[in-house]
């Protein structure tokens, strides 16, 4: 149940960024698009004791990600994965509490994130001068998504949260014998 509302709650806000891109676009902003669904992805290497299953939502999240923004299937899903396992291994549990370090945390994978977008976009990619166009929207990009990721992570722990009372709540229903 836990795993369909944190795959609901990313297809929404996946949603929301594809749409926030195109009126920011409308408006002449351009770069400043936060990636919303970044903080579930840290979120889930920082708080999910089940690494099948952090992996897998991040996996979901990504594909997601390339389905909905046209970029090459497999790039954001690759960089999903790399940003949950980067964070899962940086163990920044306590530091994630407080709004301050989840905006460092959100800023900071935020950048790594678009370092391995231009790096993959620069090996494999069919125009060389891409990654150099994009290059100039990192900074702005990244600012925008830590800003956003005290939301985030508020999304996300409301969700880890439910699920763990629903599963406590069946496990007392549950008949012994």
């Amino acid at each position: 149940m836990r795993n369909a509302a944190f795959l609901a709650v990313g297809l929404v806000l996946i949603l929301a960024q594809g749409n926030l891109y195109r009126v920011l676009g409308r408006l002449g902003i351009h770069g400043i698009t936060p990636s919303l669904v970044l903080p579930l992805v840290i979120f889930l290497g920082v708080h999910e004791a089940s690494m099948a299953r952090g992996a897998l939502l991040a996996f979901a999240f990504g594909y997601l990600t390339d389905l909905f923004a046209g970029a090459p299937v497999g790039l954001f899903t690759f960089v999903s994965v790399a940003i949950w396992g980067l964070s899962r291994m940086a163990g920044v549990r306590l530091t994630a509490q407080t709004v301050i370090t989840q905006v460092a945390l959100g800023g900071g994978f935020a950048l790594v994130e678009s370092a391995i977008v231009l790096t993959l976009l620069a090996i494999f990619g069919n125009d060389a001068h891409r990654p150099v166009e994009i290059a100039s929207v990192v900074l702005p990009h990244a600012a925008a998504t830590a800003l956003f990721s005290p939301f985030g992570f508020r999304i996300a722990q409301r969700v880890h949260a439910s699920g763990l009372q629903a599963a406590a709540r069946a496990a007392q229903e549950v008949p012994t014998r």
